[in-house]
């Protein structure tokens, strides 16, 4: 039963009613081995965190800005000036403002929100299996989520993705916590609030990235409609709820970018038209899908220049799309290892709750997880627009939940023959695939056979543990001794199973040695990958877990987004290039690589505004394979703050995909901030990352015009030539053009560019050039 009282005692009120089906209390070794499972989740995920800097600059300022100012915090402005948003709804940007507000600007105030989220994602993860599943099978699912690559690169970064991943799984688990309550008054009303509050994670999850957050709703609507024990009516009321509910959390929000007047707000950035359901809908929403993305900005000479669309959803610079997509490359060392476990659970699960009632929680879980995965792959494969491959930490909840639901089925159903075989053959498939995933890169090669040699002794365990059950043991072959009643070798068996007749009990501990090596195998890639992400900085807007992957020629692809991720502003090509991104990677590539175009230090090199670089060294720059925002002036090796270790000069600031805040010179930083009380903004300069390093090295106010790819019409040339005269905007710091190819959108950042350079009058500090807008020529 769902939520029996005994004896007819009154059934608890309140919070407490909420509270649904009790569970068992846990034992002092299960209490110890949850907190061991969460305390080491937060050394994995905050140890060492600040190695990656401000991670990514283009959220950080927007952090930043929302810490000084509260308009801008309810926005998710860039800058505090309030000039333009980020490019999504501001609910990631909320918690690192907030952060920055109490504890001031530095890379743990901006990164330790995310890996909280992280430890409470991993948690909830636990708890929503345990009801089920039971405490084995949450701890296994938590871990196979703290130990997902991409999720320990999302959970030690500042992008929305975070949040997006635990208001997803806190949706899940309220909707399956409705479904634990009986059909009676009582439980109708706990159900319907556990809905509601289920609409409003989601709701926030849409404040977080839009409609990503909706890929999970199928599964969920299936699992609810289907095993909700109560009418077809109160179905969908309890529905309607849910619904009311998320329109209500995150339609706040969109109706005031409806209702405030456009002149009282920042414009809203990565739309065309200032319109946040623009924004909603095609370049974050259907744009995603089809390609048709106007206003993106594309490596060198991609196709489709001229027009609004990226991709035709063949090869391109986002990858072959298709079902095999999410497991080519780059792409399957993200999140795919425990993949052939999750999708075999989805079968072994229905398979065994076959004969289950139509109101079980448990298929209802099943279903729930298994519609996330695959709803939310199958859009991922087929994504003909921009994607970046740390997207898959969407799939790393679901995945890791039903990878423990196969282990917890193929437990209990061990002594079946299918089960055996199952097991046998998903061991070995697990083992497998992590050696093809390993193999992808050169780094430890070693794992590929300890990977492989684990999986095949378990397998071999597994087999004799099954071969033992079925051989006849000597008891039950023996003749019948004289004068012995019942002697038969028939009677010797009656009483066991008809699939272990005959069969020898085998030492249990042989069974847990079986399951351990099995586990150790399927571990083995994750967890290495995991603390290798961990050990390694990641600066940018694109950027990859795991050692860098050989051949992979996707955008982003490869080990993106190190720090140092600097636009190359000139200095002669670098010796010795690497493709590889392992920590003792010599120096760098082509010192013209892609990205802004300031000059660069100490005024060597020509600098390039839109070449798309050819090498960079340890993932300099974003990170992908195109070279936007490439490699570092001088061709030399970044340190940790970006800068050349060789002393060689500083290049300007990174591309639109990466900048670097530590490499803005003392001097220059003087100069922005120099009654800086002033003026509202102390600078203007193409791009969002690009104004972003200034911002943060500043703290001060940086307009990023264009936004973030430099092409949406915020400012136009008439409004910056106003706030001009108005006295509002100090400093234009010269580069910033995009390092690619802009598809369609708006040219007034370039506009401005040539009213500037034709109308004040420039200086040039360490490299860079400033134009002071207070001082017109005449």
């Amino acid at each position: 039963m769902r939520n029996e009282t005994k004896h007819g005692s009154r059934a608890p009120r309140g919070l407490a009613a909420l509270r649904g089906r009790k569970l068992p209390r846990r034992s002092r070794v299960q209490l110890f081995s949850l907190a061991a499972l969460l305390v080491a989740t937060a050394l994995l995920y905050l140890v060492g965190l600040s190695v990656s800097g401000y991670a990514n600059e283009f959220y950080s300022s927007a952090a930043q800005a929302g810490s000084t100012n509260w308009w801008s915090f309810l926005w998710g402005s860039s800058d505090a000036g309030n000039s333009i948003t980020v490019d999504k709804p501001p609910a990631a940007i909320w918690p690192m403002a907030l952060a920055v507000r109490v504890f001031g600007l530095s890379s743990w105030s901006i990164l330790v929100p995310q890996a909280i989220m992280g430890v409470l994602a991993v948690w909830l993860l636990y708890a929503t299996i345990r009801r089920q599943f039971g405490h084995l099978a949450g701890l296994l699912a938590g871990a196979a989520l703290a130990t997902t690559p991409v999720a320990c690169l999302m959970f030690r970064f500042n992008n929305p993705d975070a949040l997006l991943v635990l208001l997803l799984i806190a949706c899940v688990h309220c909707v399956l916590r409705a479904l634990e309550f009986e059909p009676t008054d009582g439980g109708n009303r706990c159900r319907t609030a556990w809905m509601a509050l289920a609409g409003v994670a989601c709701g926030f999850a849409f404040l977080t990235k839009q409609l990503q957050a909706f890929l999970i709703l199928p599964g969920l609507a299936v699992a609810f409609l289907v095993a909700s024990p109560t009418t077809v009516r109160r179905r969908l009321l309890d529905s309607a709820a849910a619904v009311g509910a998320l329109v209500a959390s995150a339609g706040w929000w969109v109706l005031l970018t409806v209702l405030v007047p456009a002149s009282m707000r920042p414009y809203i950035g990565g739309s065309q038209t200032n319109s946040f359901l623009e924004l909603t809908f095609s370049y974050n929403g259907l744009g995603r899908i089809t390609g048709s993305m106007e206003g993106a900005v594309v490596a060198g000479g991609a196709s489709g220049t001229g027009s609004t669309t990226i991709s035709t959803g063949h090869a391109g610079m986002w990858g072959q799309t298709g079902i095999t997509r999410l497991f080519d490359g780059v792409w399957g060392t993200q999140w795919s290892w425990l993949a052939p476990a999750a999708l075999a659970g989805i079968v072994v699960a229905l398979v065994c709750l076959a004969r289950a009632p139509r109101t079980s929680v448990r298929r209802a879980q099943v279903v729930a997880w298994g519609g996330w995965l695959v709803v939310t792959g199958a859009v991922f494969s087929f994504m003909g627009g921009t994607i970046h491959q740390y997207y898959t930490v969407a799939l790393a909840p679901a995945t890791a939940a039903l990878a423990a639901i196969c282990v917890y089925y193929l437990l209990k159903c061990k002594d079946l023959a299918w089960a055996r075989a199952t097991s046998i053959a998903l061991t070995l498939a697990l083992g497998a695939w992590s050696v093809v995933l390993l193999r992808r890169s050169d780094w430890i090669w070693a794992l590929r056979p300890l990977a492989l040699g684990l999986a095949v002794a378990s397998a071999a365990l597994q087999a004799y543990l099954w071969h033992r059950a079925a051989r006849p043991s000597r008891a039950a072959t023996a003749e019948p001794v004289a004068g012995e009643k019942n002697a038969t070798p028939a009677a010797a068996t009656s009483a066991a199973p008809q699939h272990l007749a005959g069969g020898r009990p085998a030492d249990p501990r042989l069974h847990t040695a079986a399951v351990a090596l099995a586990l150790a195998a399927a571990a083995v890639g994750p967890v290495s990958y995991s603390l290798y992400t961990a050990a390694t900085a990641h600066t940018g807007s694109i950027v990859t877990a795991g050692p860098s992957v050989s051949g992979d020629s996707s955008m982003g692809g490869g080990p993106g987004g190190r720090q140092g991720g600097m636009g190359t502003m000139g200095g002669g090509a670098g010796t010795n290039a690497s493709s590889g991104n392992t920590p003792s990677a010599p120096s760098g590539g082509s010192g013209n690589g892609g990205g802004m175009q300031p000059p660069t230090a100490n005024g060597t090199g020509s600098g390039n505004a839109n070449g798309t670089g050819t090498g960079t060294t340890n993932g300099t720059g974003s990170g992908n394979a195109n070279g936007i925002g490439g490699g570092m002036g001088n061709g030399s090796a970044p340190n940790a703050e970006g800068l050349s270790s060789n002393g060689g000069g500083k290049g300007g600031m990174g591309g639109l995909l990466g900048g670097s805040s530590g490499s803005v010179s003392s001097k220059l930083v003087k100069m922005l901030q120099k009654n800086s009380d002033s003026y509202r903004w102390v600078a203007a300069t193409t791009g969002s990352q690009n104004a972003a390093s200034y911002q943060l090295a500043t703290e001060c106010s940086v307009m990023p015009i264009g936004g973030f790819n430099g092409s949406d019409p915020a400012p136009t040339l008439a409004q910056f030539k106003k706030w001009v005269k108005q006295g509002l905007i100090h400093y234009y710091i010269a580069g910033g053009q995009t390092g690619g190819t802009q598809i369609g959108g708006s040219s007034a950042s370039s506009e401005i560019a040539s009213w500037v350079q034709q109308n004040f009058e420039s200086t040039t500090v360490d490299g860079v050039t400033v134009y002071d807008l207070t001082q017109q020529i005449s």
